[in-house]
């Protein structure tokens, strides 16, 4: 587990593995990357039937510890009966209450994980949040933790890793989202 209290030259390090794993992306990697959000955006429509706010508050709130598949698979099947079903009871919670019309941002943890998956799928250009997931972390300190707990539930330390993905960011011109997303698509092909 990274320190929450990095020093200047821990930082520096996360944001070099950050940008050395961008530069690392084919072109067609880049391209899916870059497109992430905007084709979980076109889901999150398509899903809701044409409500994004809702769509993408539905995949965020079933989307923990679940491959983007799963996840899919549990948000439109969602929609299609109704209510949520096939995850924990807080995810169902919270899934069904977005379904039932509460704004996403009164149900998700809007300062973590999953508040911030909302906001990228239901604004792809959105250049402010950042989803730090296992995978963002494991490549920031460039090592695959397992499944061991990355305490990313510690605001500062998701702030910390949010912040170093902020800045490989600006140093590469492209906004935070779809560098994460890119080097996401890079570290779940590696083999």
């Amino acid at each position: 587990m990274i320190p929450v209290k990095s020093t200047e030259e821990q930082r520096i390090d996360y944001m070099r593995a950050i940008t050395e794993k961008w530069d690392a992306a084919t072109s067609d990697q880049k391209h899916r990357g870059r497109d992430w959000y905007v084709a979980a955006h076109e889901l999150a429509l398509e899903i809701s039937g044409g409500d994004a706010k809702k769509g993408s508050g539905v995949l965020a709130a079933l989307s923990a510890n679940k491959s983007w598949a799963e996840n899919c698979r549990l948000a439109r099947k969602a929609f299609i009966e109704g209510t949520a079903s096939g995850h924990v009871r807080d995810a169902l919670t919270k899934a069904n209450r977005i379904m039932s019309g509460t704004d996403p941002s009164d149900v998700l943890p809007m300062q973590l994980k999953t508040g911030y998956f909302y906001l990228c799928i239901a604004d792809p250009e959105n250049a402010s949040p950042v989803v730090i997931d296992r995978h963002a972390h494991d490549i920031a300190v460039r090592r695959i933790c397992g499944q061991r707990d990355r305490g990313l539930g510690a605001l500062r330390r998701y702030n910390l890793l949010a912040d170093c993905y902020r800045a490989a960011a600006r140093e590469i011109g492209e906004i935070p989202s779809k560098v994460q997303a890119v080097t996401w698509v890079v570290h779940i092909e590696r083999n």
